[in-house]
Formats: structure tokens, C-alpha cells, sequence
């Protein structure tokens, strides 16, 4: 394969807008590598209701449906590959492949996004898969008619818990504050969801279970008191682990500069500390975990990737 204008690493919404606007803007020989379908982590989200010019409900999976299309009619191609590590050797980038192969690029976007953080509660990794779940929208529906417990406080954990309340007898929302991180508008639909129960100032003790699955949940409130909560299901949304495998060197060291969470340092322009690299969407320092907002992230990043290897390439 001939040096590429542009390898994009991740097909979520920051990677699929940047694969747009550098085939639209010029680029010529643009890869996107996203070893499973494009569309990221949005697509296991149950309702949009903030993406602008999208109205009425819509679940994720078809928010994200027609973008790899759109981008694939300007020349972008896909590569459904895992890339394991991407290093620069002068001014080229090395992109090391799942299958073995190594490609070369003159610049990269990198866009892998982050992946749901374990509560960390005992039996949680045993039980996962099991009645454990990160995703209200792959599993809820086994849950039709049945007690559940939600986890969290932030918007994705509120909102899977309206989402679920529509499915499930009920919803015990479980959170270690007493006040939540999510918009007033939200906070106040769960409050008067008859459905919803609130356990606050709780914390999750031990998730239990047998061989066919979960069973219950023993929750500790502050005052040191484990209320048992028998449910089937439980859903755990405390926030994300940036993946940033791809930039670890072989010596442990990262191709750019990161902060102490593990998320890459960028300037307004996305722009991180390697000359020719730039960072997008939920990986990045002070993301905003927004669909508009990656896509935003992409477009810039693409902008300056096209005047960098067009200067690069004069």
C-alpha cells in the first residue's frame, strides 16, 4: 500500500466526520481502520434527543446509520482491522495492524474513544454478562416486566434508567450522593417516573447471584446500613476509561503527551505534542462526551490534517 494521506484510527462519530472531511477536502489516499461496524459507542444508546435538526425519538444504532455511507461516496476506505500501535518514524507514521501487516501515513487522527469503567463492587467481573450489563439497549429488553437496579448519577445513567422504566416493573436507581450530575430537565423526568425508586447516598456492596445468573444486590448507605435489593438485572454507568492502548510505545512510553487520566493532551486545534497527530471525541483531555461534540473534534482535526500534508506534500 502506497504512503496515505491520512490514516484514521476509530469509527465512532469523531473518526467518520474526520474520514468525511478530508476525502471531501482533498486527501486523496484516506484509511479508517475500526475493526467492527462504524458508528461507536452511541450506537448502544436507547434515545437522542440533543443531536441538533434530529427530532422525535431516535436510538443511536439509527442516528449513526448513514454516516459511514456518506463518507465512503467522497473516497473514503475502511479497514476492518484492529490497529495495535501507532508509532512515527521521522516524519512518517507507522501503523501496526492487527493482522500483521504495517502500514505508512503522513498524518493520523486518532478517535478511539473511551469504554464504560467498572463500578467495582464485589462480584461484579464474576456476574458480568450474567445479569451485569454496561448497555440498557443490548440487554434491557431481557428484563421486560422485571426489577432492575440502575447505577450511576451522571446523564447516560439517568437517562437508561427512563429508557429501562418504559421496559421493567421497576427501576431502583442506586447513586452515592444525594444530587445528580445530569441536566435539571432529566433529573426532574426521573423524579416523576412512578417506576423509578431512588436509593441515594447508597453505594453498591456485593452483587449475588446463582448459576443461572444474578439474584440481588446489597447496597450500603452511608450510615454503614446494607439494604438487600432483589433483582435479575443490574446496569452499571459510572463513567468511561479512555482507550488508549494504540499510542503506548514499545517502551511503555506514550507517542504523545497525555494528562494523568490517560487522555491526550490536545491544543483548540486538536492538535496533540506530535507534529502530524491529532486527537478526537471522547479521548481527548476535557471531552464533553457529546455526538455533536466528536463530530466537531473530527471536522477540526481534519481541517488541519489537509493543510499539514498539503504543506507537507507542496
Amino acid at each position: 500500500m502506497a504512503i496515505l494521506d491520512c490514516a484514521i484510527i476509530g469509527g465512532g462519530p469523531a473518526g467518520l466526520t474526520a474520514g468525511l472531511y478530508t476525502t471531501r477536502g482533498g486527501l486523496e489516499n484516506v484509511v479508517m481502520y475500526e475493526k467492527g461496524m462504524p458508528g461507536g459507542q452511541i450506537t448502544n444508546s436507547s434515545e437522542i434527543e440533543n443531536y441538533p435538526g434530529v427530532t422525535g425519538e431516535i436510538t443511536g444504532m439509527d442516528l449513526m446509520q448513514p454516516w459511514p455511507e456518506q463518507c465512503q461516496r467522497f473516497g473514503l476506505k475502511h479497514e476492518m482491522v484492529e490497529v495495535t500501535r501507532v508509532s512515527k518514524e521521522g516524519d512518517i507514521f507507522k501503523i501496526y495492524r492487527g493482522d500483521g501487516k504495517v502500514d505508512e501515513a503522513h498524518s493520523v487522527i486518532i478517535g478511539t474513544g473511551s469504554r464504560p469503567r467498572r463500578a467495582g463492587f464485589k462480584g461484579e467481573n464474576d456476574f458480568f454478562g450474567k445479569g451485569v450489563s454496561t448497555c440498557a439497549t443490548c440487554d434491557g429488553f431481557f428484563y421486560k416486566g422485571k426489577d432492575v437496579v440502575v447505577i450511576g448519577g451522571g446523564d447516560t445513567a439517568l437517562e437508561e434508567a427512563l429508557y429501562l422504566a418504559k421496559i421493567c416493573n421497576k427501576v431502583y436507581l442506586v447513586h452515592r450522593r444525594d444530587t445528580f450530575r445530569s441536566a435539571p430537565n432529566t433529573v426532574e423526568r426521573v423524579k416523576n417516573t412512578d417506576n423509578i425508586e431512588l436509593v441515594l447516598n447508597s453505594s453498591p456492596e456485593e452483587v449475588y447471584g446463582d448459576a443461572m445468573g444474578v439474584t440481588g444486590l446489597k447496597v450500603k448507605n452511608k450510615d454503614g446500613e446494607i439494604r438487600d435489593i432483589e433483582v435479575p438485572g443490574i446496569f452499571t454507568f459510572v463513567g468511561n476509561d479512555v482507550n488508549n492502548q494504540t499510542l503506548m510505545q514499545q517502551d511503555g512510553s506514550y507517542l504523545c503527551d497525555m494528562n494523568e487520566q490517560g487522555q491526550v493532551i490536545v491544543d483548540i486545534s486538536m492538535k496533540t505534542s506530535c507534529e502530524g497527530l491529532w486527537a478526537a471525541g471522547d479521548m481527548r483531555i476535557a471531552a464533553p462526551k457529546q455526538v455533536v461534540s466528536a463530530a466537531g473534534d473530527g471536522a477540526v482535526a481534519a481541517l488541519q490534517a489537509i493543510s499539514y500534508v498539503d504543506e507537507k506534500l507542496s
